[in-house]
């Protein structure tokens, strides 16, 4: 039965994850949810028939392994895979940290790349099943100061999916790559954005946009992540679903600006763009 499916999803205990997993308990589906934490977890949701709450470092293979290991001990397999967990860097290039960037793309690039390799095998030896991976609009427009390392890490995203999709199409895996734009989730709160530790004033443009998105967007996102969480069941169900797919109407704007840069740079330029040839 569709309701019996089991659903694998990191980054549970708040925002998206966390309204998904509510909505899918309520259709009665097979959760397993982790989180970094197993308290914030049972604090947000609670305990439920087929509710299995993991605490899991998503950076750590064999923990994700493990976690895995559990996940399909416990309910005999695995059906969707939602590749969710992650966290928005701000900083200009200059001014974050080594330590700072990497971290940030070992949460939202690795850590997926971590849950993709141990899920897969099950997915693929049962001929069935759907990754889900959690990109942003910020993955198909990178022209936010201050968000060029966060925007890089689901850039990443985006290009490993796109391989991961044809991939796992011999198998009968589905893969959606997501590209929501602003929900109004605690994404953008200060316990969950991280801010540069060492800011160069220098970069106004930069502080403007850090302060817009922490200060005025955040909180008035004009996206429902109920709605969000509504769509990924709908999608789930599909035959045939996409393989890109662009969440709200705030991303599909930003698509369609992005696509006709692109169209009017590479028309503008084309004359130098074939003058490489033999």
């Amino acid at each position: 039965m569709e309701t019996k499916k089991v659903w694998f999803v990191t980054g549970a205990s708040k925002g998206l994850g966390l309204t998904l997993v509510h909505e899918l308990l309520a259709q009665d589906y097979h959760v397993v949810a982790t989180s970094r934490s197993q308290h914030a977890l049972l604090e947000a949701i609670g305990e439920h028939t087929h509710f299995l709450p993991l605490e899991m470092d998503i950076t750590n293979d064999s923990d994700v392994a493990k976690a895995v290991e559990i996940a399909v001990d416990t309910f005999g397999k695995i059906d969707v895979v939602v590749n969710n967990a992650g966290y928005s860097q701000i900083g200009t290039l200059e001014e974050l940290t080594d330590e700072e960037a990497r971290r940030n793309y070992d949460v939202n690039v690795f850590g997926s790349l971590n849950v993709i390799r141990h899920t897969a095998p099950h997915l693929r030896q049962q001929q069935s099943g759907h990754i889900f991976n959690i990109a942003s609009i910020g993955g198909l427009v990178g022209s936010f100061p201050a968000f060029g390392i966060y925007c890089s890490t689901k850039f990443a995203v985006a290009g490993f999916t796109e391989a991961l999709a044809v991939e796992m199409e011999p198998f009968g895996v589905h893969t959606t790559l997501v590209y929501p734009g602003y929900f109004r989730t605690d994404f953008l709160s200060k316990g969950s954005v991280q801010t540069p530790a060492n800011p160069i004033d220098a970069y106004t443009a930069a502080r403007a946009s850090e302060a817009a998105h922490l200060d005025q967007i955040n909180g008035n996102q004009p996206n429902d992540p109920q709605k969000a969480a509504e769509l990924f069941i709908q999608l789930s169900k599909l035959d045939h679903p996409p393989v890109h797919f662009v969440m709200g109407e705030d991303a599909h704007g930003m698509v369609q600006d992005k696509i006709q840069l692109l169209t009017q740079e590479s028309e503008k330029w084309k004359a130098y763009s074939l003058s490489t040839g033999y």
